[in-house]
């Protein structure tokens, strides 16, 4: 994702909070659904816990979102990951990931949603899979990118503007996301959030009336239900 436009979506506007905290729910929902139901033993379920609280989302509900992916109480989840590529508008590469338990539906919403890009076009080759991890450190003064070699991510995208902290997007080997997250907060970094994602090769940079098309065309796929995240190739 963008480093531009994933900044400015960081403030969550009051209108917003019911779907992303319904977003939350399902990553938690799915966590469970593919993974132990605790916490404890499921690394993937307690970042999606942790991001939910961080949201205040009531104990009740995480332990209800919990029991639907378990399966517990015979109320069991039936989501499935679905992922989309196209260009946003100005040729800009995107991957639309959702969690869906109807993808004859979710579908042809997130085409209707093309409009003014290119749905279909193939562009999962501009990006890398890999682990994310988004932390911060209160100490300023941090190195991400020493911080990245102690603790095993392969690189780091050092986030500049911050004033009274240091920060960094951590990229990592799929299978060490978890190890490396750990490992940051052994060493006091705060993690937002810890996840495998798809992270542009060539980002396109663009600004003015270009930059705003491309952010309101994000903003409405952002809003559909079903699509829980957005891998975008936007500086």
């Amino acid at each position: 994702m963008g480093r531009q436009w994933l900044q400015k979506n960081k403030t969550i506007t009051a209108n917003k909070k019911a779907k992303i905290t319904t977003k939350l729910v399902r990553e938690i929902t799915i966590a469970a659904k593919m993974g132990a139901a605790d916490p404890d033993m499921n690394p993937r379920l307690a970042m999606a816990v942790e991001a939910a609280r961080k949201q205040s989302v009531s104990n009740d509900t995480i332990k209800r979102a919990i029991q639907k992916g378990s399966g517990e109480g015979g109320d069991g989840a039936d989501y499935e990951t679905v992922l989309y590529e196209g260009m946003a508008p100005h040729n800009v590469p995107v991957i639309v990931e959702c969690l869906t338990e109807n993808r004859n539906r979710t579908g042809p919403d997130v085409k209707s949603l093309f409009k003014g890009g290119q749905f279909g076009s193939k562009v999962t080759f501009l990006f890398d899979h890999v682990g994310i991890i988004d932390a911060t450190h209160e100490d300023a003064g941090k190195d991400p990118e020493e911080a990245a070699i102690e603790c095993g991510a392969q690189d780091v995208v050092v986030q500049d503007g911050l004033e009274e902290q240091a920060g960094g997007r951590f990229l990592t080997d799929v299978a060490d996301l978890y190890a490396v997250a750990d490992a940051l907060k052994g060493e006091g970094w705060s993690v937002a959030s810890a996840e495998l994602g798809h992270h542009p090769k060539d980002p396109v940079e663009l600004d003015g009336d270009a930059l705003q098309e491309v952010e309101a065309f994000l903003e409405k796929l952002e809003d559909h239900d079903d699509v829980q995240k957005l891998h975008v190739a936007l500086k």
